[in-house]
């Protein structure tokens, strides 16, 4: 008996999650079938998870390293600002009664220029968390959270406190509204069901988060300097540098979901934008079996727990319960969570 719980506490260590998603997700089905089921709505749990999801992506490997990261949803919303003024730069560059071949030509130049800010802009506030936490040696919380609060300020005050919208009509909307047709799956209306670019970008980043952390020197490091800083040290690992890699690629993470944001709204609001999108990635990160310690991490179980909270999310919108009380069942879930964890490890 004691061998057998002690197997199903290993099984449930590491698979809990897959567990717990599966379990919710026949109560959701079996209890709303006609809703929860319907493949438009599936669709859209996935397609409103994406920049959660590969910020929480991103926050796994920070997180592994023993770090955290509170600039997350600030760092989308600034980054997103610059891409789409940049691009806006560029389309209002031509006058309006040119050719409609070079008003096309235009539009995807400065998508092709907004998108690449987006990641740049991203990546190097990344790098400045990075350098501020490494170089600086200033704890990871207060330089995150200096960040949280300086990146929303710029954000805010580039855009005068309002919106910035997309000069695009049709290029960049259509990045973050259209994808590939999924034969025989229909949506309302009788339309062909459509997996988004970004749902697509979403896959490809976990692959290579995955094949990143479980495959390369980077990855083993990682786990290294979240284990045994010291140790790591002393086995000739660049600790420093690790983490500047690793705050960098959430950085340039937080880039690339600020351009699946921006394309699927089609603008960016300085003060809205990303709020509360550190809270669900660091919850995702935790409910996937990362331990906020440092040392272990598992790139596909953050992208369950990004799933899982996504379908807690649709479930209490269907259940008819208000969005104000959502922040209360997050922050439960990662109150769980950490206390599972620390069973497990104490």
């Amino acid at each position: 008996m004691r061998e057998f719980l002690s197997k199903l506490g290993a099984f449930m260590q590491r698979y809990g999650v897959v567990v717990a998603f599966g379990l919710l997700f026949a109560y959701n089905g079996f209890t709303q079938p006609e809703f929860f089921l319907q493949p438009e709505n599936l669709k859209n749990l996935v397609n409103q998870s994406v920049g959660v999801g590969i910020i929480a992506i991103g926050m796994t490997l920070v997180i592994v390293t023993g770090g955290i990261d509170l600039s997350v949803g600030s760092m989308l919303a600034l980054s997103g600002a610059l891409g789409v003024l940049a691009m806006n730069k560029v389309i209002s560059g031509v006058p309006v009664d040119s050719a409609p071949a070079i008003l096309a030509a235009t539009e995807s130049r400065g998508v092709v220029v907004g998108i690449a800010v987006c990641l740049l802009a991203g990546l190097v506030l990344g790098m400045v968390n990075g350098v501020t936490i490494v170089v600086g040696r200033v704890a990871p919380f207060i330089a995150t959270l200096v960040g949280l609060v300086a990146y929303r300020s710029i954000c805010v005050s580039i855009a005068e406190g309002g919106e910035i919208r997309s000069l695009s009509a049709k290029v960049f909307p259509a990045l973050g509204s259209e994808g590939v047709p999924v034969p025989g799956l229909m949506a309302s209306g009788g339309r062909p069901l459509i997996i988004t670019w970004g749902m697509i970008l979403f896959v490809l980043v976990a692959l290579f988060a995955g094949f990143l952390l479980n495959w390369t020197r980077f990855g083993r490091h990682a786990l290294a300097v979240g284990a045994n800083e010291r140790a790591a040290k002393y086995s000739a690992v660049n600790t420093g540098w690790t983490k500047f890699v690793a705050y960098s690629l959430l950085g340039l993470f937080s880039g690339l979901a600020a351009f699946t944001y921006a394309a699927r709204l089609n603008s960016v609001a300085s003060s809205t934008a990303g709020n509360y999108y550190e809270l669900d990635a660091i919850a995702a990160v935790v409910i996937g079996g990362t331990s906020l310690r440092g040392g272990s991490g598992r790139i596909w179980a953050t992208v369950v727990g990004v799933l899982l909270l996504s379908m807690i999310g649709n479930m209490l919108v269907m259940k008819g319960v208000s969005v104000y009380w959502q922040g209360t069942v997050k922050g439960a879930i990662i109150l769980v969570a950490v206390l599972l964890q620390r069973g497990r490890e104490g």
